[in-house]
């Protein structure tokens, strides 16, 4: 076993199929150049999967990583990777989640957890330090995620054990079906569930009791307590409470409908007439609690229960600012507490409420321009700001109703299903449907979207520096007056230099995504950066590497690229890098951003330059793939037809 600080040095293999269980070393090579998280599910699903094979097929692997410093002292390290070859786009599948299983899973023993295979009946996988077993889990199937949660307790005797589970939507293999841990925590996009449902898988239970070892503990000390002061202190600290601890994530309502990309009426606008009724201010009326993730600081979570109206006695975490575009301005519905109750039908049902409501806004463009009929979809009438029709059609959509059988697809699917130039409005990359974001009046967010690895994501590559209006002088500090000139810090709508500015944000979040902390602290703007994670690192670990911020950021550059060329093995290059014809060719109507179009090809050739793709085939080089000691992956590629020399 390798002897460092802040691994376990092991991870578990568990194949479904034969119900066998294996504990392997984690390889010290990739402590050093893949670091965790992320990287170790990358470099795992690069080496056992097969390109080509059904997402919810047995042969489909689903990846549960920690990272060095998940359990440990320092900002909000209870972080959890999740990740699968995605039955919602095919392609690189990952999905992160806070909470509280993630430093469990570290106190069990284990790096991460590998899952193949697929179950004869409904089983969930049981970890108790050293001791595993699959359970039967036929009492859990068809029960929403807040009864497993509970019933799992009641199996086992012990309300201090740590689930992830899957809803009715995972069972039924809903493509954008999701993981949920501490009853509100959502691994949400991509359709993580939908590969725990294909396995029979239920849930994963862990009860640790094992500690973390410290690789020079005096000097470990002193790093997590400059990182704790550095958030919690000063012009931060007020920054902190006026914005996200304040709030949550709901304070960005108010913030991106400042700045005209608040996406509304399926991302036709940035601009919601009625942003005031679903804002920070708006759900802080119905407020009861305030939770928080492992060692989070900023703990931005809440808890909110509508008292009064049709929807009374609605209780969940949440909603967070993705839920309110999604369910609220996308779809053009201000009914607060309609939106709170869709977002905990999503929850119970373990269902992605991105993705839900962007399947929703789709089907009532379509309707609106008459290219879907009422005699297409089962008499219902799909007409904005119908909270009622939100709500029904997520019934559908779990149970997979009616029309809720095509919606539970996906946005993609269902419009290439149907047809009559349906596909033109469904606002995705490579299948994902588009978080609340908008590349025509934040041009780096349009660019991000484009080239992102898993689809149409923020999570991966969206900076903050361009974006919050009072976070450009902290790029200038970050990284001095002539590299933030070079990106054009201060004008988030002009496209130069942005290549560059979203080759870097990814690289750093590689690295973030795969200690694993969480994105506020590093996304918010950057509050963190290499020259505070390397020292922290090198004091955990002890491994001198992670301790050099050059080649940590190699680190990342690595990691990323990986999963850029896990997309490239399943055939997926320049093509796929690009945006709805709504943002690159229909100027926004209205707004900060009045006028503007996202001109995704002078960044997107920045940015291939920067990463080291090829122009004509987006495919990776061999010289950067070498450079980044992946020439196995470079061999194989080559073999495709896949690598560009």
């Amino acid at each position: 076993m390798v002897e460092v600080g802040g691994y376990t040095g092991r991870y578990l293999e568990v194949d479904l199929t034969s119900g066998k269980f294996q504990v392997k070393e984690t390889p010290r090579a990739w402590m050093r150049n893949y670091v965790g998280g992320t990287g170790f599910a990358a470099r795992y699903l690069w080496d056992h999967l097969s390109p080509g094979i059904d997402p919810l097929g047995p042969e489909n692997v689903i990846v549960f990583a920690t990272g060095p410093v998940t359990g440990t002292l320092g900002h909000a390290t209870g972080r959890l990777a999740i990740a699968s070859k995605a039955p919602l786009t095919g392609i690189w599948g990952e999905s992160h989640v806070g909470g509280q299983l993630a430093p469990e899973i570290k106190y069990a023993g284990y790096d991460f957890i590998a899952i193949t295979g697929r179950a004869e009946k409904p089983v969930y996988l049981w970890i108790d330090d050293d001791h595993v077993e699959l359970r039967d889990a036929s009492h859990l199937w068809g029960r929403g995620t807040r009864e497993t949660f509970k019933l799992i307790w009641e199996d086992i005797g012990d309300e201090s054990v740590q689930s992830a589970v899957i809803g009715p939507a995972g069972e039924r293999l809903v493509r954008f079906a999701n993981v949920i841990v501490d009853f509100y925590d959502a691994a949400g996009r991509t359709g993580m569930g939908a590969v725990m449902g294909s396995k029979k898988l239920k849930a994963i239970a862990v009860r640790g009791s094992k500690g973390i070892k410290v690789a020079r503990f005096e000097e470990f000390w002193e790093v997590i307590q400059r990182i704790y002061e550095k958030a919690t202190t000063g012009e931060w600290r007020e920054i902190a409470n006026d914005t996200i601890r304040g709030y949550g994530t709901p304070y960005l309502i108010d913030v991106m409908h400042s700045i005209g990309r608040l996406p509304t009426k399926n991302h036709w606008t940035g601009l919601f007439p009625e942003a005031e009724k679903i804002n920070g201010d708006a759900l802080k009326a119905v407020r009861i609690s305030h939770k928080s993730c492992f060692t989070c600081f900023l703990q931005c979570k809440f808890v909110h229960h509508v008292d009064s109206g049709k929807y009374a006695c609605t209780l969940t975490g949440g909603p967070e600012y993705e839920a309110l575009v999604a369910l609220g301005s996308n779809v053009m519905v201000s009914d607060l507490g309609a939106i709170i109750h869709a977002n905990e039908l999503c929850n119970d049902y373990g269902m992605d409420v991105i993705s839900a409501g962007k399947v929703i806004s789709w089907l009532m463009e379509c309707y609106e321009k008459g290219l879907i009929t009422e005699g297409d979809i089962g008499g219902i009438k799909p007409v904005w700001g119908d909270a009622d029709l939100v709500i029904d059609l997520i019934h559908k959509m779990a149970k997979r109703k009616g029309i809720g059988d095509l919606l539970a697809e996906g946005a993609l699917r269902a419009a290439r299903k149907i047809g009559k130039g349906t596909e033109r409005y469904v606002i995705h990359v490579k299948g994902l449907e588009a978080s609340a974001q908008d590349g025509r009046s934040h041009k780096s967010i349009g660019l991000a979207h484009a080239v992102n690895v898993r689809g149409a994501d923020h999570l991966r590559g969206l900076c903050t520096y361009d974006e919050l209006p009072w976070a450009v002088k902290y790029a200038y500090e970050r990284f001095g007056e002539e590299e933030a000139k070079k990106m054009v810090i201060d004008d988030r709508l002009n496209p130069t230099g942005k290549g560059y500015l979203t080759w870097l944000t990814e690289n750093f979040y590689s690295i973030v995504d795969s200690m694993i902390t969480c994105k506020y602290g590093a996304m918010w703007p950057m509050i963190y950066y290499y020259d505070d994670f390397a020292p922290w690192l090198k004091a955990l670990t002890g491994i001198e590497e992670l301790g050099d911020e050059r080649k940590l950021a190699l680190a990342g550059e690595r990691i990323y690229m990986l999963r850029r060329a896990f997309n490239a093995r399943e055939g997926v290059g320049r093509k796929e890098d690009t945006l709805n014809p709504r943002f690159t060719e229909e100027p926004m109507p209205e707004g900060p951003g009045k006028g503007q179009v996202v001109e995704l090809e002078v960044m997107l050739k920045e940015y291939y330059e920067y990463r080291g793709l090829d122009w004509e085939t987006g495919w990776p080089k061999r010289h950067k793939l070498v450079q980044l000691g992946l020439e196995d992956v470079a061999e194989e590629l080559a073999s495709m037809g896949r690598l560009a020399e």
